[in-house]
Formats: C-alpha cells, structure tokens, sequence
C-alpha cells in the first residue's frame, strides 16, 4: 500500500507551530517526554500481556533505548512496548482529541516563564509533538503487539504527513528526530552528545522503573559489538530507602505522573507491614488543575503489584475528595490480573483506602500546625473539595473539620478554624453562627448580619456553594449547633443582653394586626409573617424556616436532577424601622388598604432583593417602585 498524505487537525497544525517556534528555550524535555510514553508503551504491553496469556508479544527484555547517530544528526527513542496500529497512528499523532486543546494552546502562548510553559506540554499530554522543537522532520516506526505489519508516520510539521504500511517493523516504537543543524556556539544543546543525553535521563527519567540504555557510538577500528549503557536506577523510588532518595527525585516522579511543572506541596510516604503489605509514595500538588471540578478530571493514584504496573487513575484508592492527589502505590499480594470491577470490592482495596485517606488527612493536619504558609496554599486550592468529605465521608468527619478553615467576620483576611472559634464565643453564646452567599461582600451586606455585627458575634463566611450542603448535614461541632443566620428563629437578646418580656410582649401586640393582613396579602409567597430580632438597619428580610432547605440548596438540587418542592419563605419586619412604624400606623388609621397592600407586596419584594433574589414579577416591582419615588418629587 502506497504512501497517503494528510493534513493536521487544524489544532495540531498551531501547536506544531507553537512547537516549531517555541517560546521557551529549554528544549531538553522533548526527551523526557518521548521517554515517558515510551514508558507508558511498555507497563500497557505488560498488563495486556497479564490479561491476555495468547498474545504474541515478547515481553522477555522490556526496555527503552536510545541510539545517537552523530553524522547523519539523529536521535532515535525505541521501546519494545504495547506499540500502535496504523488506525491508532491516524488518531493519535494526526488529531489531538482532547477536550482541554484550546485551552492550552492559550496557555502556552501566555505563559509568562520557561518552566511554565514547559509543564504545559506534559500536562496536556502532547508531549509528542515536543519533538518538532528539535527536529525538522519526525519518523515513527510502530508495530502493535500481536499484529503482523506495522506503520510509518513522517512529517516536517509543516501540515502534512504522511502514513504507508510497513512490514519490516519490529514490535513497539521507534521515534526517530532528523535534528536541526548544530548551533557552534551553543553546545548545551547538542542532543547527538551522549554525556547531554545522560544529563538529561538523570534529571527527567532516573525514576523510571524500566531500563533506558543507550548505545555507544564506534570507532571504525572497533570490531566489537558496543555494551549498551543503563542511565537510570530502574530501581522505584517507593522501593528505596528515604535516605537514598532525594528531594529533587521525589520530585521528578511527582512531576511525571502529575503533569505538572510545579514541585509538590508535600510528599507523602507510607509503608504497611503486616499481614498485607503494600508502600504508597503520594503528592499533593501545590496548585488545583484546571478541570479538577470537570466530569472529565482523571483522578486516583497509580497502582503496582509487586512491581508491576497495573493500572492509572485507580480511583478505588482515595475517596473523591482526594481526587487531586497524585502518587504511586505498589501493593504485594494482589492479583495481578485485578480489574476495575474487582478493585471495588476488593477487601485489601479498601484497607488501603482506609489507610491512605487518614494519612493524607494526618498530613494535612501536621501541615497546619507547622507551616501555616503551606497550610494557606493548600486550603486555598483545595479547600473547596476536601469538604465535599463532609457530606460523604462521616468516618472522617471529625479529621476533615479539624483541618478545615472559613473566612470569619474575626478577621478581614485570615480564615479561622471551628476550635478557634469556639474558643472565641461570648459568655452565654450557645451555637455558632454561620451565613452561606456568592461572595464575602454580599454577605457582610446581608441584613442577616445587622445585630450580629451590632452585638460583635462571630460569623462565618460560607462562599463555596458546597457549604450549603455539608452545613445542613454536618450539624454540630464539639457541641455547639451549627446554625444559619438566616434559617429560623433568632433570639440573640437570649445570649448575653436581658431584654424585657412585658416590651417584647408589648410590640407584638402593638403590630398583631398588620402581620396578620400582611400574612393574607402576601400569602402566595410566604408562610408567615414576624418581628425581627436580627435587624437593626434594614426594614425587612425573609429567612428560611428552621427545617427548610434555603433557596441556594432547593436551586442545587434542581440542577442535579433532584425536583424538590419550593419551600414558602418567612418575612421579618424590623419593628425599629420608619417604613414599617408609618406602615402600622398608616394600616390602623386607613380603612381603604389597596395602597398600603402595594407598599407590602414593595417591602417584600426589597427584602427579596436584599438577601440577592429576585421577585417574583421584577415587572410589577419597577413599576411599583417608580410610583412610588415619582409621589417624593
């Protein structure tokens, strides 16, 4: 069969470019990624091959190697692994089928430093293309395990390239970089050097669990067959001792399986004895990915059995709130032929899970304690999903609260923990007080702050909208009740300022009447009408009674696919207020109420708007309130 030429996918065809001209000037990682996916080639050859005893496929001496041709200025990354069909090649190589392409594509062209840009290359796994930033033209040899011919993929990186089958290709792949022309006054970049390549392999690749071997160049007097060089340690990293294994070690691992270009927060490392034994090495990365709230965001570690690797994203082994954990972990009594399925119900599966889940909490907790820096960094970025736990993990409930910190009116912009907020209570205060919004502002102007803020007690400011759901569900801490400012009844008088009865009596009475006809007049939208305790500034607010869901939570619900049943609101007046005081006087000395049942429907309506709502005809409420204003002029 001929060769056929095809264009790039129109996305493929500006990152090659990007490539061609890259922004940045350290090249060298264009083998460090051609190294990974040739490490990923061979642990898929190696687990097809544990499921699928029949296939024909050596998998005797797994190995990358990498030859130098220093005349002819190439450089060749082989491996015998799971290798690719020519229907594979068209679709892998020819396209780039990733949702997140254009994003990164312009984030490479705005990256604003060397590292930065050169972690988005791994990050989105295009790392094949970071070829074309050395080379002025690319081959691929490829051969899928079990499959009798193979293909070959060229390209200059201009738009085209070009595939034709092949039948003298072994089994994995060979990448081969005709190299662009030697720079004499730059020898750091001369990628025919095999003291450039070493460097290289240490730097990005010592980790990797397969042999990369290189092979000497000869002199012509040499008749002997040439002694391939072993670069790296092929020796895991989880596997050897702490004091063998450096920071920067830790380091590039964490980068590899992470795809980030940033060093870890943390690492993490975890070795069990016993009756089940396993090791786990884990990261938490310094920064949240970009899809980490997306359907498509791989999460879950690595898993190994004795050494072998079986699987990524195994999401069975930390819940989904540690969903942005990265890390390894090597298990010794598994089966090796494990499956996703099984992994579910797997009893040491799930002691793993137990295990590593309270270690990273632990961790966490430690970090709190002695690097509130680091501490910050890691709430920051993965505040949001840790208490996704709160609501579906309980066994971990009381770690998660421990290392969890809200944004407080204490302080303007260091958040505070629930112990220290307990600590802080007033004399007589029984519960603590929190208030769910879109942001810090909308919150401190909410008119459910008034007598709060009047009387110096302590609220949270809840932003994230999962803090309507583990609020309501976690209910209490080291036994004072969690309650929403604008949820029930609020007595504040009750906590350390002794108000009369007879007085509160006295008012209730005084504006019995018009609660009552405002009860009827608004009766399609509230279930009630009442004097407020929690308003010092404002007219009026509605609140959710104390067992409904909040109109944040009923709206949440809806978007899930959940339909709940749309909750009446309760209306609080504040008895102290002009409008309302003219209001009662207005409805005891009026026998005709068509203009006061419009100033009622009014008040609603801005205390709708108060808390962020909207009435229920915005219409209606304009042309009410332009009435009104045009009867001041």
């Amino acid at each position: 069969m001929p060769a056929e030429t095809f264009e790039f996918q129109v996305e493929a065809r500006q990152l090659l470019q990007l490539m061609i001209h890259s922004i940045y000037s350290n090249k060298d990682v264009f083998l460090r990624e051609l190294v990974s996916n040739a490490s990923d080639a061979l642990d898929k050859l190696r687990l097809e091959k544990l499921r699928d005893d029949a296939l024909d496929a050596d998998v005797s001496d797994l190995h990358i190697e990498i030859d130098i041709d220093k005349d002819a200025r190439t450089l060749t990354v082989r491996d015998n692994g799971i290798g690719m069909s020519y229907d594979e090649v068209g679709q892998l190589i020819g396209t780039i089928a990733n949702s997140g392409t254009a994003k990164f594509l312009q984030e490479l062209r705005e990256a604003k430093d060397e590292a930065g840009a050169e972690g988005l290359i791994g990050q989105f796994g295009v790392g094949f293309y970071s070829g074309f930033m050395v080379a002025d033209e690319v081959t691929l040899v490829t051969r899928r395990a079990g499959e009798e011919q193979g293909t070959r993929w060229t390209s200059r990186g201009e738009g085209t390239y070009t595939l034709e089958r092949t039948d003298d290709a072994p089994q994995g792949t060979a990448i081969t970089l005709h190299l662009k022309p030697a720079d004499p006054e730059n020898q750091l970049h001369d990628y025919t050097s095999p003291w450039k390549i070493r460097e290289i392999v240490k730097r990005y690749s010592d980790f990797i669990t397969w042999p990369i071997r290189m092979v000497p160049e000869t002199s012509g007097e040499d008749d002997g067959t040439p002694e391939p060089e072993t670069l790296n340690s092929t020796k895991a990293l989880w596997a050897r001792p702490r004091d063998e294994v450096s920071d920067d070690e830790y380091h590039e691992l964490y980068k590899h399986i992470g795809h980030d270009w940033r060093e870890p927060l943390e690492t993490i490392r975890l070795q069990a004895e016993g009756t089940f034994e396993y090791q786990a090495l884990l990261f938490l990365p310094a920064h949240a990915p970009h899809d980490l709230f997306t359907r498509d965001f791989k999460r879950g570690v690595q898993l190994y059995v004795k050494r072998v690797f079986i699987m990524d994203d195994c999401e069975a082994l930390l819940p989904p709130y540690l969903r942005f954990v990265k890390g390894v972990v090597d298990a010794a009594d598994l089966s090796l032929n494990v499956s996703r399925e099984i992994l579910q119900q797997d009893r040491h599966i799930e002691m793993m899970r137990r295990r590593l889940t309270k270690k990273v909490l632990s961790t966490v907790k430690d970090m709190m304690a002695k690097d509130q820096e680091r501490y910050g960094t890691f709430w920051r970025e993965f505040g949001t999903v840790l208490k996704e736990g709160l609501v579906t993990d309980p066994e971990n409930r009381d770690a998660l609260l421990a290392v969890a910190s809200f944004a407080s009116t204490h302080h303007d912009t260091e958040p505070t923990t629930l112990k220290q907020y307990v600590e802080r209570m007033k004399d007589g205060q029984e519960d603590i007080y929190y208030l769910t919004g879109e942001s810090r502002q909308s919150i401190e102007n909410s008119p459910h702050m008034e007598a709060f803020r009047e009387r110096g007690i302590e609220v949270l400011l809840l932003t994230d909208a999962v803090d309507e759901v583990w609020a309501d569900a976690v209910g209490e801490f080291d036994g004072k009740k969690l309650r929403s400012v604008a949820k029930g009844r609020i007595d504040l008088a009750a906590e350390g300022e002794e108000a009369s009865g007879d007085e509160r009596e006295q008012r209730t009475e005084e504006y019995a009447e018009l609660l009552g006809w405002m009860k009827e007049r608004l009766d399609e939208d509230i279930k009630e009408v009442r004097l407020s305790s929690r308003l010092t500034v404002s007219p009026a607010c509605v609140v959710s009674d104390a067992q409904d869901l909040t109109p944040a939570l009923e709206n949440m619900y809806r978007a899930m696919g959940q339909e709940v049943p749309r909750a009446k609101r309760i209306l609080e007046l504040n008895p102290d207020h002009q409008l309302v005081k003219g209001l009662n006087r207005a409805f005891k000395e009026r026998e005709d109420r068509t203009e006061l049942a419009e100033t009622a429907e009014v008040l609603h309506g801005l205390a709708v708007l108060a808390e962020g709502g909207q009435p229920k005809e915005p219409a209606r409420f304009v042309k009410l309130m332009a009435d009104r204003l045009e009867r001041t002029l």
